[in-house]
Parts: C-alpha cells; sequence; structure tokens
C-alpha cells in the first residue's frame, strides 16, 4: 500500500509541474488568467500587468506569441483595433528579419 501511495504522490506532483510549466498565469490585481504556453518552460509563468505599459508586455516574445494581446483586450486593456494594429508592427518588423 505504501508503494501505491508513493506513486501517486509522485504522479500529482509531476502533472502538477507540468501544468505549471504549461500555462502562464497572468494577474491583474485580484484576478489571475491562464494562458497556454506554446512549449512548456518557467519563462514568464507567473506574470503581472500591475503598472506595465501594453507596449512592453507586447515587447515580451514568448508572451505574444502565445496571445497575451486577447488577454488585454479581454482585460480592458486596450481595444480589438489597437491589439491588431499593435500586432501589425511586430510582423513586419518579423517581416523585415
Amino acid at each position: 500500500m505504501k508503494l501505491r501511495k508513493k506513486i501517486f504522490l509522485w504522479g500529482l506532483l509531476g502533472a502538477a509541474m507540468y501544468f505549471l510549466l504549461s500555462y502562464h498565469f497572468i494577474f491583474n490585481g485580484l484576478h489571475v488568467t491562464l494562458l497556454k504556453k506554446s512549449n512548456p518552460t518557467l519563462n514568464y509563468t507567473f506574470f503581472s500587468l500591475q503598472g506595465k505599459d501594453v507596449r512592453k508586455v507586447l515587447d515580451i516574445d514568448e508572451l505574444r506569441e502565445d496571445g497575451i494581446a486577447d488577454v488585454l483586450v479581454e482585460r480592458g486593456f486596450i481595444t480589438d483595433e489597437k491589439a491588431e494594429r499593435l500586432l501589425a508592427r511586430y510582423d513586419e518588423y518579423d517581416e523585415e528579419y
């Protein structure tokens, strides 16, 4: 019985770690939004929007590619149109390089 319990606990710990590696936890005050990562890493696992400029948030490649603009629109930081304009700038820059 002890072995089964240990296997269960290790499996639970592994699943929790995989969950942490697979999602960005975006904080805005008391609100938390989960954003799926494109690949499991520890980069920007916990990220706060408090006091950050929208352009500075979108400057972070990993968050931008994973869809942080949708979270910013959802939380009312920017409109859909502004998000599209800002993302178009990054697309133009990527095409140049």
